[in-house]
């Protein structure tokens, strides 16, 4: 599980703005030249603390991970085998020939477009009418 160090960083921010106010209360009544009040000592104390656990903890994020065992996928060597010989050849056998196929008792699609096409150029023929006439 990686190590968190954006926690480290909220906490440090949050310190950060208690310390700037408490600087400033600081400053406000008492002045700039007066020396640091217990609170913003501790708060620079906790502030420091963060900084090196933060440290401490991305230096250990840095560090390599330890892996598991790698399983095994063979666990035994495998005895050796003994070549084959060559194939012997095998005599070609004689096949029969293959009968034609029986004719179907019905007609193909083709032979029945072909009859269709026949019959309405005949319908065509039939009912046209010579000038002549």
């Amino acid at each position: 599980m990686p190590i968190r160090t954006a926690s480290m960083n909220n906490q440090i921010k949050k310190n950060g703005a208690k310390l700037h106010l408490a600087m400033q209360r600081r400053i406000h009544s008492d002045g700039a030249d007066q020396p640091a009040s217990a609170d913003e000592q501790a708060l620079l104390e906790e502030r420091r603390e963060l900084k090196e656990a933060k440290a401490q903890r991305l230096a250990q994020a840095q560090q390599p991970k330890v892996k598991g065992p790698r399983l095994a996928t063979h666990t035994h060597a495998s005895a050796p085998k003994e070549p084959k010989g060559p194939k012997v050849a095998k005599e070609a056998k004689e096949k029969a020939p293959k009968s034609a196929k029986a004719a179907k008792d019905h007609k193909s699609s083709t032979e029945k477009r072909q009859q269709k096409a026949a019959a309405l150029e005949a319908a065509k023929k039939a009912t046209k009418k010579s000038a002549k006439t």
